[in-house]
């Protein structure tokens, strides 16, 4: 409860933000939402083909590995939604992912890689984990958010070619509040985006919440310790690194300044928080 009301607070801060620089610039919002909606509303109606499409992800008939099905189907009717579909990308990169827009439409991928390096256990924590984000509608959730964040930097944009139409003479006679105003144009699309990071983090460990109740925290812990040392040896080298919030575990390979602006959260700070869970668990 504390992690989503945590997101629902960054979420507001990004508004927020949003607003004081509408208010600021004197401009009305709707054209800056509207140009930054399109693109994340079309993201949100095929994100899972895109994705799928870029990984040449394969959706697996029933017959293909209906262990996998049975395994994504139980952990579903534990989570109370649809069985999504199963879908296999031919990587050796262990990892996993959740895409589709609501339940309904919804689809688990996992990688060659992932099968091969974790036990039945483990991938049923991971599989907990995705369908964790399926359940909390993580998909919408990250398109509002990318709405707002992508119409702040718009507003910078067009502020650094026509910046002098977005002041009236007020303003110019008023210098601190026109630097003010600059400096939140300057500053806006930065904390937007550390925002935006901190909002994707907080949804990680949503899921990872939900997938150890509709699982157990041991098996994903000792997952995301296998898949963090497996990506290391096995990082994702042709993809695309927007796609990497989607994946259980960033899939590409992370120098200091990556992981300072990761959509993850480490996964030490994951793997504390599911051994604490299961030791509630236990006493329960």
């Amino acid at each position: 409860m504390w992690v989503q009301l945590k997101t629902y607070i960054l979420l507001g801060f990004l508004i927020g933000l949003l607003y004081a620089i509408f208010l600021i610039l004197h401009i009305h919002p709707l054209f800056a939402i509207i140009l930054a909606a399109i693109p994340n509303i079309i993201a949100y109606y095929y994100s899972d083909k895109f994705v799928l499409m870029s990984y040449n992800a394969k959706i697996l008939e029933r017959h293909e590995l209906p262990w996998l099905h049975a395994m994504v189907e139980r952990v579903a009717r534990k989570a109370g939604i649809p069985k999504p579909k199963v879908a296999l990308v031919p990587i050796q990169t262990p990892n996993a992912f959740a895409t589709g827009r609501n339940p309904e439409n919804a689809v688990v991928a996992v990688t060659e890689g992932i099968l091969e390096l974790l036990s039945p256990e483990e991938l049923e924590g991971v599989i907990g984990h995705e369908i964790g984000h399926i359940v909390h509608r993580d998909i919408l959730i990250a398109t509002i958010v990318a709405t707002i964040a992508g119409a702040i930097t718009y507003i910078a944009d067009w502020f650094i070619w026509f910046g002098g139409f977005f002041f009236s003479h007020e303003d110019e006679n008023n210098p601190f509040e026109m630097l003010a105003g600059i400096l939140l144009i300057i500053l806006a699309p930065i904390a937007a985006m550390l925002i935006q990071f901190a909002i994707s983090r907080q949804r990680e460990f949503y899921a990872d919440e939900e997938g150890a109740k509709l699982t157990h925290p041991i098996w994903l812990a000792n997952a995301l310790a296998k898949l963090e040392k497996g990506v290391q040896y096995y990082p994702l080298e042709h993809g695309n690194p927007a796609t990497a919030h989607l994946f259980i575990v960033n899939p590409f390979r992370s120098d200091f300044i990556a992981k300072l602006f990761s959509t993850h959260p480490p996964t030490e700070e994951r793997i504390k928080r599911l051994m604490e869970l299961a030791k509630k668990m236990k006493r329960y």
